[in-house]
């Protein structure tokens, strides 16, 4: 499948399957009147690597260099895999972790899992963002495991502040692969 096909069949999926019209509350207290949950779509068996292949040719069609892709879980968890199983299959070698809201009391006390980020570049994943405050969250506990931090990157943005928020407070291009509008919302 072309990168064209592949964006334009995962717009059609999320479209389908993970636009949800009411009133809810987000994770960041705000009420709207639509969820984008792409839980739908990042755990999906076509969906996910749609979200992988979409990710990575973004980033690279940006010029960002990285080795290692992530961020807060849960919602950055999937794609985050997504995109190491992507790079991958084109035979390259990015790694993926986890972020915790908190850095652990026990084991190895750690907040960032997986292979170490330790003097990389990273990228900081998540599905979606409406303030930005999960993707800071997860740039934070990245920057004190020792990441660098070179982009931050969702699957569909909100159009509610967080690129400016993100890119005012971490200092990193904000990305993402659909803007609120290309959903019809």
């Amino acid at each position: 499948m072309t990168n064209t096909a592949a964006r334009a069949r995962l717009l059609e999926l999320i479209k389908e399957l993970a636009v949800v019209h009411g009133k809810v509350i987000l994770s960041s207290g705000k009420e709207a009147d639509y969820y984008i949950d792409l839980r739908r779509i990042t755990l999906h068996h076509e969906a996910a690597p749609l979200v992988g292949s979409v990710m990575l040719e973004m980033l690279d069609k940006a010029g960002i260099e990285f080795t290692n892709a992530g961020g807060l879980t849960m919602g950055a968890d999937p794609v985050g895999t997504a995109l190491m199983h992507s790079a991958g299959t084109a035979g390259r070698s990015i790694d993926a972790f986890v972020v915790r809201k908190a850095q652990k009391s026990y084991g190895m006390g750690r907040q960032v899992e997986g292979p170490s980020v330790e003097g990389r570049n990273v990228v900081v994943l998540e599905d979606t963002s409406t303030t930005g405050g999960s993707a800071l969250t997860a740039v934070e506990g990245v920057r004190k495991a020792g990441g660098n931090v070179v982009a931050v990157a969702v699957i569909v943005d909100r159009d509610t502040g967080s690129k400016e928020r993100i890119e005012a407070e971490a200092g990193v291009p904000y990305l993402y692969a659909f803007g609120k509008d290309e959903l019809g919302l």
